[in-house]
């Protein structure tokens, strides 16, 4: 079906759209969804040479592929529409092409005026000029499909040579840069390369010519790289070298793509693209080691040489599929339509997927936290369909029993100590069969306390030690929440510890207590099934025990980034760390040498076979429609007894954000869906034992969402207005 339609919050812009049409017994023509759209996007303007054609005596429409060589075409075929239909469907993209040239209505456009867009045959001079590919929205900087000419072919750069001050201005004008001045840097790599911008009413990356791809130092005292854009005049654009450009790189396309945050908060994405593998390798290198000084305000050198290749090999791994996975297709038929990101909602769905109304029935509030407070934590129960949301000092108690709805139960109000000072738990976990609930209070760091579910209050204070706080715990194995399972695990800063509320006097077990000479900086820790142990670090590294009190069996060196949570399938096979713009995805399984078949956790990797981390992270063109900086909340798999994990869900801002693990683990690592709220997204969780239904803590909501009800990412979907909610309390929900 083609259908023209006006480009929102853009006046004058129109997009042509050819969307697929099938019958429901056709479907599973479609099911190879890496190799089909469900609808392609053309903006129209003189450039398409749209015009009527015939193939084999039935009517057509035609027109050019922008991104591929100049006698590339589309033709839309259509023997069933009538030839009025024909016409005034042909008259409609005239029109268009009319009023985005002239920036005014059609309207008064007369028979004449519109016959400016007429297509004409081009003459023989005219079609001997070549337009060169550029990388597309689908493609970005990851795909394999763009075959760009070599740089040496490109005798007409499409931006006219920069010899001048005055022009130099222009051209930064057009762009819309101001480049930030760095009086006596020195130049670390200058390497020539295309230069691109994406193009948001196209959704494409436009291509602006050749430039020097360079890398600054502002001074040689300080580790503040900057990444420039240059000409022979001086530089376009000058972007400082931190984690929060997004940045992507792809060996098959030979790109550096990343994102850029202006004072004003308008977002725009940028690509490198080089001529050879040797200037992309060299670069990127480059690059990753100056990002990778600028994170640790340490020199590269210092780094010993096989941690420098880990961390090389991880980066410009990124292409490579992951060894050792298997087709897993049993459950893909069920996988598939849970994910389907163009399946539309039933209305039962639509109304459980809408904010939870957070009154009693009767209408009667629940009291709410001191004025300001927000949702602060979400946990979800093992059993008896609960969830517990942290705001302020109350705790939200909320049951999921029916299909894709959540509804307020009860509130425990004012925690506080036995003594009775009141605190806003900082962490909380379930604990012997949700019965009991484990709070963190940050005015007491070296203390935990229990707080009884059924009496709604603490009954106890839980003194691990007097001089070793307590920054995150973990249950004794990932399941042993649904046991009595008292004893449990804690970590501070460069120790790991179990707990056992049961001793008296200080809970820290002496004989399973090991502790670090470094400050390492621990930030998450979690455990498996069998109780074997992961603990990660603001420093980026993280480390696999088999038991707490002896040393790590293996020790992965850190990529840069602070890791802030991290999460492990219940087998130990898997674990997904997060960072702040990006997750990585580590598989466990020794691969090679002695101990190869057995884990991470039991056995060391060899010296130059550990495990490369696979990054999942949003495209740049889809960070840049989200309209602000990425900032993930703590990955999770769904998780339950028996169950095999076959999503990871997070969220950043308003939007939820869901991989498909099975695809990942085959390296599709840009199979994700997204939804969009109306609010920022405090935390997100599936519920246990299901993996469809997700859990989703809003800024002052609560609410239960189907996974197929998120959506693959466009720019109507990241960036349009929300709808209206149902709910109409939601500055205070309990």
């Amino acid at each position: 079906m083609a259908t023209i339609r006006r480009i929102p919050h853009i006046d004058h812009n129109f997009q042509l759209v050819i969307t697929r049409v099938y019958e429901d017994e056709d479907q599973e023509l479609l099911e190879d969804e890496d190799e089909t759209d469900e609808e392609r996007v053309f903006l129209i303007a003189e450039e398409l040479e749209f015009r009527p054609g015939e193939t084999d005596g039935e009517p057509t429409f035609i027109w050019r592929d922008l991104q591929g060589d100049v006698d590339e075409l589309f033709e839309f075929v259509c023997p069933d529409t009538n030839a009025p239909t024909r016409a005034f469907f042909e008259t409609c993209m005239y029109r268009a092409m009319y009023e985005r040239k002239y920036k005014h209505n059609a309207d008064a456009a007369t028979e004449g005026d519109l016959d400016e867009f007429v297509y004409k045959p081009p003459t023989k001079k005219a079609a001997a000029k070549a337009k060169r590919k550029v990388p597309s929205s689908n493609e970005g900087a990851s795909s394999s499909q763009v075959k760009p000419e070599p740089l040496q072919e490109d005798t007409k750069p499409p931006s006219p040579p920069i010899s001048s001050a005055q022009a130099l201005a222009a051209r930064r004008d057009s762009l819309g840069l101001t480049p930030i001045d760095l009086p006596g840097a020195r130049s670390v790599i200058t390497m020539e390369a295309r230069f691109f911008r994406w193009n948001f009413e196209i959704e494409e990356f436009d291509n602006n010519g050749i430039v020097n791809a360079q890398i600054l130092k502002k001074s040689d005292s300080s580790y503040q790289y900057y990444l420039v854009a240059a000409t022979s005049a001086g530089p376009l654009l000058t972007h400082e070298i931190s984690s929060e450009m997004n940045q992507r790189c792809s060996r098959k396309m030979k790109t550096l793509t990343w994102n850029y945050v202006s004072a004003g908060n308008h977002q725009s994405s940028w690509l490198f693209m080089f001529e050879s593998q040797d200037d992309y390798q060299t670069f990127v290198q480059a690059f990753n080691t100056c990002l990778y000084e600028s994170l640790h305000q340490t020199p590269w050198t210092k780094v010993k040489p096989e941690d420098q290749d880990y961390v090389m090999r991880s980066i410009n791994d990124e292409d490579v599929e992951m060894r050792d996975v298997q087709d897993e297709d049993e459950d893909e038929d069920e996988v598939e339509l849970a994910l389907d990101p163009d399946e539309e909602p039933s209305d039962e769905e639509e109304e459980d997927d809408a904010d939870v109304q957070s009154e009693d029935e009767d209408g009667e509030g629940q009291p709410a936290g001191a004025k300001g407070d927000r949702n602060s934590q979400l946990t979800v129960g093992y059993k008896g369909d609960r969830s517990y949301v942290v705001r302020g000092t109350n705790i939200g108690v909320f049951s999921h029993k029916d299909k894709n709805s959540v509804k307020y139960y009860a509130t425990i109000s004012k925690v506080a100590t036995p003594k009775g000072k009141e605190f806003k738990p900082g962490y909380v976990m379930l604990h012997d069969q949700d019965t009991k609930m484990v709070l963190m209070n940050e005015q007491n760091p070296n203390s935990l306390y229990s707080l009884d579910i059924e009496r709604g209050k603490v009954v106890e204070e839980w003194k691990v030690h007097d001089n070793i706080p307590v920054t995150k715990i973990a249950p004794e194995s990932k399941f042993a929440g649904t046991t009595r399972e008292q004893t449990l695990v804690g970590i501070s800063g460069n120790a790991l510890y179990r707990i056992d509320p049961r001793v008296s006097g200080q809970k820290l077990v002496d004989s399973q207590y090991k502790q670090y000479a470094s400050k390492n900086q621990f930030s998450g820790v979690v455990t498996t099934a069998a109780g074997k142990l992961a603990v990660a670090s603001e420093k980026g590294d993280i480390r696999l025990f088999d038991s707490v009190g002896k040393n790590a069996k293996t020790a992965l060196p850190p990529l840069g980034d602070p890791i802030i949570g991290i999460d492990v399938t219940a087998d130990g096979r898997w674990i997904v760390a997060t960072t702040k713009t990006y997750l990585l995805l580590i598989d466990t399984l020794i691969g090679e040498g002695r101990y190869s078949g057995q884990l991470g956790f039991d056995r060391s990797f060899p010296a130059t076979a550990k495990p490369l981390p696979k990054r999942l992270q949003l495209k740049p063109e889809h960070v840049a429609y989200m309209g602000g900086n990425v900032s993930f909340t703590v990955a999770k798999f769904n998780q339950g007894e028996g169950q095999v994990e076959n999503a990871i869900v997070t969220s950043t801002g308003p939007f939820v954000i869901a991989w498909d693990f099975a695809k990942v683990k085959k390296g599709f690592n840009d199979k994700y869906e997204i939804k969009k709220y109306e609010d920022h997204v405090v935390q997100d969780n599936f519920k246990f034992g299901d993996d469809k239904e997700i859990i989703v803590a809003l800024d002052n909501n609560v609410l239960a969402i189907n996974k197929k009800n998120l959506k693959r990412p466009t720019r109507q979907s990241l960036a349009a207005p929300v709808g209206h909610s149902r709910s109409s309390i939601v500055n205070s929900p309990y």
